[in-house]
């Protein structure tokens, strides 16, 4: 279902028609939700992604930042050419977040590597995505990534020759020689609790913000042919995020303008993470407004 006025119509629809729990599972799915949640104050909705609440709206999400932390070290790596290509589906807080934990784990590898984006504006869309593959690879990106949901990007990379990792699953065997791994969405366990919670009366709306160490993030099994070394890197630090000594936005680390997004010491906070709206150091472009 897409983003907007449809959404609404369904999810009333289900809350209609005898629906007791009702996951929305897309982020611009928020507004419709909150609207729909008022008229059904006896149905529990659960949102993905968002960030507004109400006595029967909870929200939840991954921290996929965390991921892609993991991902960068493998990319910074991989990369012959020090250009990675990044697909960004919308300049919000969550995509955001990835593209600069992404590049800071990338450069503390390697760096003379840079970050180039295109955005194309929707979650999923096959020919868009390729066609924002094929762009980045045009301009030097020897590693794609992606925060869009279809496997276009990694299958345009294994055409060209060139690495990607994938998004939300495991996308291996859609292009087994160049998915270097995955940063896989796990929510069996949240819905499961979540419905038992339902169930037994004891559901209340919270946020819940989950990521390695509760296992709602998970990567994927790395590719065969990412050295041993780069394995046991990409290991360490996946162990050290989830162990709570490594956090993807601890400083030191520069904003793209050159001034301190954390100094030495500081690590940035969820507020800040919430909010972001800026780019950090070897993000090449603008962020769209």
């Amino acid at each position: 279902v897409k983003e907007g006025g449809d959404a609404e119509r369904v999810i009333r629809q289900l809350a209609a028609s005898g629906h007791n729990m009702i996951f929305t599972t897309s982020f611009g799915y928020m507004n419709p939700t909150l609207k729909v949640a008022k008229q059904f104050p006896n149905v529990k909705f659960e949102h993905a992604t968002g960030y507004k609440r109400s006595a029967n709206v909870s929200t939840y999400s991954g921290r996929f930042y965390e991921g892609r932390t993991v991902a960068g070290i493998i990319a910074g790596r991989m990369t012959k050419s020090n250009v990675i290509g990044y697909i960004g589906s919308f300049p919000i807080p969550e995509v955001v977040r990835g593209i600069n934990a992404f590049t800071i784990a990338l450069r503390r590898v390697n760096p003379k590597a840079s970050v180039k984006v295109v955005w194309v504006s929707t979650w999923y869309d096959p020919g868009k995505e390729a066609e924002a593959a094929n762009v980045l690879m045009d301009q030097g990106a020897d590693v794609i990534m992606q925060h869009t949901d279809s496997t276009a990007p990694i299958q345009a990379a294994q055409d060209a020759g060139k690495w990607a990792v994938g998004q939300a699953s495991d996308m291996t065997r859609f292009a087994p020689k160049s998915h270097l791994t995955a940063i896989v969405d796990n929510w069996d366990k949240y819905y499961i609790d979540r419905v038992k919670a339902a169930m037994d009366g004891s559901w209340k709306s919270q946020d819940t913000w989950a990521g390695l160490k509760e296992g709602m993030v998970e990567m994927s099994a790395f590719n065969e042919a990412i050295p041993d070394a780069v394995k046991t890197e990409a290991k360490a630090a996946h162990d050290a995020i989830v162990a709570g000594t490594l956090h993807p936005f601890q400083g030191p680390f520069n904003k793209q303008d050159g001034t301190p997004g954390a100094k030495e010491g500081e690590t940035l906070d969820d507020g800040t993470l919430l909010g972001m709206n800026w780019y950090v150091e070897g993000v090449e472009g603008q962020l769209p407004k």
